[in-house]
């Protein structure tokens, strides 16, 4: 069977991903890499049981849902991820071995063990790359229609970590080699009674854990950050309004305050 013959998505089932409010009027771009669970019909259950597929090593939990209310006050497009980071995770690179995972944290994932090459390649081009190419067409729209295009990849994590204990975080600010707006955001942030924030923590982006920031957001040199949330804080659709309210309050005012640094006369170009 060659490649093109090998399918992996049935036709009656969900595309890779889902465009909400594709003509939102914000300069913010929304993007959900962990938001589904799903996984294809091809590939049963990847013997790993409903209950852990539940959990945080399929899906960010409360991240769609808190994306969703964030789009929505911010009137933002928003690109969601439909299919089970299991199956392949949209926020690496699809070479290093945590894209299909065989085992994740301590539970072993049996149907991404001795992966068929055919079978590797269709998960990148049926789930990753239509993902990626969908972010990327948004982001030339705006390019070549000199709209800005200001990228916020939305995610959660667990309050514990196995071998680390519990995380004290209640939302990380995330970024790797331009913090203007990920650094706005904590000093903003830091003004937040009863919070704990963490400057990347509980991860930090990079070339090797992170393809969307990377790519999306670095190369093209535009403002971006990446934002995790505790999930606990996030499992309720009440904790989703209340998070997606203080996150699209932040993102407005770090940007304004961006805004007028940049227009702010130079001490230099004053007279003397």
């Amino acid at each position: 069977m060659t490649a093109a013959e090998f399918k992996l998505l049935e036709a009656d089932e969900p595309p890779p991903c889902t465009v909400e409010r594709p003509s939102g009027t914000s300069p913010f771009l929304l993007v959900c890499d962990h938001a589904g669970n799903r996984i294809p019909r091809r590939l049963g259950t990847l013997g790993v049981s409903e209950t852990d597929r539940q959990r945080h090593i399929a899906w960010d939990v409360g991240a769609a849902g808190l994306a969703r209310h964030m789009a929505a006050r911010l009137d933002a497009p928003l690109v969601l991820q439909t299919y089970s980071r299991l199956v392949i995770d949209c926020n690496r690179d699809p070479g290093v071995p945590s894209a299909m995972p065989t085992r994740s944290e301590v539970t072993d994932i049996p149907g991404n063990r001795d992966l068929d090459p055919l079978e590797r390649q269709a998960r990148i081009a049926e789930i990753f790359q239509p993902y990626h190419d969908r972010i990327g067409r948004i982001m030339d729209t705006r390019e070549a229609a000199g709209q800005p295009a200001i990228l916020v990849a939305v995610h959660s994590f667990t309050p514990f970590y196995e071998g680390w204990g519990a995380r004290p975080w209640h939302v990380g600010i995330l970024y790797n080699r331009d913090n203007r707006l990920p650094h706005m955001m904590l000093e903003l942030l830091a003004s937040e009674p009863g919070l704990t924030v963490g400057d990347n923590e509980p991860y930090r982006v990079s070339d090797e854990t992170d393809y969307t920031i990377p790519v999306h957001g670095e190369k093209r040199g535009v403002l971006h950050v990446e934002i995790e949330v505790r999930h606990d804080e996030i499992e309720s659709e009440a904790g989703q309004e209340k998070w997606a309210a203080r996150l699209s309050h932040m993102l407005s005012r770090s940007v304004a305050h961006l805004a007028a640094k940049a227009n702010a006369p130079s001490s230099l170009s004053q007279p003397r």
